[in-house]
């Protein structure tokens, strides 16, 4: 399966990202793959004051203290988000989304690969790929 060669192949497939979260969440820690995906989204904004709101939004769910979604990263990189909020630039996530990333790679994505919710993934598509074969047998 592609899904194990690397996070990001997971996280740019539909079924691999749904499989993905409902793992995070088992763990109580889908805000972290909610922060990245959000953060992907902000990247691709164009008009100045939707990327004020949307900047404002991903600081009060995930990176100011006692956050909803509060994420885990070092107080530098806080630090530089919380005082630059007030005019965000579209790179002014990249060190905290970067640090997400590799906490996701390196500590979630080896324990989803040993998890049911995986294996459940591969075992799901390998009886369609099998369905799909078996009218020519």
């Amino acid at each position: 399966m592609a899904w194990s060669e690397s996070v990001d192949t997971v996280l740019s497939n539909k079924e691999g990202l749904v499989a993905f979260r409902t793992f995070l969440k088992s763990e109580f820690s889908e805000e972290n793959v909610e922060f990245w995906l959000a953060c992907e989204d902000f990247k691709k904004t164009k008009s100045s004051t939707e990327i004020a709101l949307k900047a404002q939004k991903i600081y009060s769910d995930f990176i100011q203290a006692d956050a909803p979604k509060e994420i885990n990263i070092d107080f530098h990189t806080k630090n530089d988000i919380s005082q630059n909020i007030s005019e965000p630039t579209l790179s002014c996530f990249d060190a905290a989304q970067s640090s997400i990333y590799c906490l996701m790679a390196k500590d979630s994505f080896p324990r989803f690969l040993r998890s049911e919710v995986y294996k459940e993934l591969v075992k799901k598509h390998q009886d369609r790929n099998q369905k799909r074969w078996l009218p020519f047998l």
